[in-house]
Parts: structure tokens; sequence; C-alpha cells
């Protein structure tokens, strides 16, 4: 799973702007356009990204190891 494309496509779904998100997680939003570009992330910056959203990106990526096990 690409984490930053996968992000993208949840505020796409939800109709949720970079700035949206980067004020929510306070972090400009050329940060967040750098967050899309990401195949990894660091945890805590996860989990405040899962807060914003209110989506549980540690669940998608939870199933996706299990299919691969």
């Amino acid at each position: 799973m690409h984490i930053g494309q996968h992000i993208k496509e949840v505020m796409r779904r939800q109709g949720v702007t970079a700035t949206q998100l980067a004020k929510d997680i306070c972090c400009a939003r050329t940060h967040v356009h750098r967050i899309f570009c990401k195949d990894s992330i660091d945890i805590a910056l996860l989990e405040r990204i899962s807060t914003a959203l209110d989506y549980d990106f540690f669940r998608d990526l939870s199933e996706e190891f299990k299919a691969k096990v």
C-alpha cells in the first residue's frame, strides 16, 4: 500500500482539502502534499492524520499485512 496515496484517496472521498488537513494536524499545506508522495510514514504522524480524518489507517495497513502473510 502506498500510504500517501491512500491518505489522499480517503481525503478525496471525505471532501477534505490539504489545507483543512494541514490545519487539523498543525503543519503546512506543502507538508501535506509531501505526505501524498510517501510510501511510508511515521506512526505518530499517521495517528494524527487518522484522528483528523476519523479514519483507521492502521486497520488498513494491518489487513494488508495479514493478506501478505
